[in-house]
């Protein structure tokens, strides 16, 4: 019986294929598979979803094109493939630039590689911090518009071009005296780096997102449109109702309360330690050793 077994065995298993798994290939597919998931995230989170279901729907056109043998159709599709792609880099590229920001950002090299994995550094001093946001809410209770833009990992040179050239100090009677109406300094966005404010009356995007409320004016859409293009954190004071909102990734958190922007400038102030998976990995094992040799 197990002879017999053994020959089934031996005769059908010739008909399969058993490739040789190296450890390399086992890295290329891990890798491969977060680099899908973050594009597909990507592009959920960004205008290039509607790119793609765009591309999807030609896709079947063409699909059907061959199917049916539609010669004109699959000729028109051939040579406008370069002139879609080129034209698709063009629309999108805001989007594509800051995933490539993101690929450089510090959080993310320091989530994969322990460089810097055990500083930890202050963006600004906690005089900074309670200056903003008592700042903030000194403005929102007579309704003075204002917008203020912490900047982090991201060097925001090219908005801080846009302004008037600073160098002073943050305190919450400086930021009140730049948005004081009627001042030359009032109109556009204040950037902060670090204790001191480099630029005031500063250009920032705008932000083409639909879902947007549309009782938000454009200094609003200014804070979330910054928000999008960089890591940096952005008060904004409203004109009309005096509520504090912030933007950061992407996100608008309206009519914030005291608490809420102090914790939100907290975690920008002094990130936490943060190590990276191999130095986590090798301490882990320097570690274990350790032990053993006790």
């Amino acid at each position: 019986m197990g002879h017999m077994i053994r020959g089934i065995l031996d005769r059908y298993a010739l008909d399969f294929y058993f490739p040789s798994i190296q450890v390399t290939d086992v890295i290329e597919v891990l890798i491969l598979t977060f680099l899908i998931y973050q594009i597909i995230v990507w592009i959920k989170n960004t205008k290039a979803w509607m790119l793609l279901r765009g591309i999807l729907v030609l896709a079947v056109f063409i699909l059907l094109a061959v199917i049916f043998n539609m010669h004109t159709i699959l000729f028109i599709a051939e040579n406008l493939v370069t002139v879609m792609a080129t034209a698709a880099i063009v629309v999108f590229q805001p989007e594509l630039r800051r995933g490539l920001e993101k690929l450089g950002e510090r959080k993310f090299l320091v989530s994969v590689v322990p460089f810097e994995g055990n500083k930890e550094k202050a963006n600004f001093s906690e005089e900074t911090r309670e200056g903003m946001i008592r700042a903030s809410y000194a403005m929102g209770r007579v309704k003075t518009g204002a917008l203020i833009v912490v900047e982090q990992a991201i060097r925001l040179t090219e908005y801080e071009s846009t302004g008037i050239q600073l160098d002073c100090l943050v305190s919450s009677q400086v930021l009140i005296n730049i948005f004081e109406h009627n001042t030359p300094l009032h109109d556009g966005a204040i950037i902060v780096r670090g204790d001191r404010i480099v630029s005031a009356t500063c250009y920032l995007p705008l932000s083409d997102n639909m879902s947007i409320s549309k009782d938000l004016g454009t200094r609003h859409r200014a804070a979330l449109g910054m928000s999008e293009v960089s890591d940096a954190l952005v008060i904004v004071v409203s004109e009309e109702t005096g509520a504090v909102s912030a933007a950061l990734g992407g996100k608008l958190y309206r009519d914030i309360k005291e608490d809420e922007l102090r914790k939100m400038l907290t975690e920008i102030q002094a990130p936490k330690k943060e190590e990276g998976k191999l130095h986590k990995f090798w301490k882990g094992r320097r570690k274990n050793e350790k032990r053993t040799d006790e």
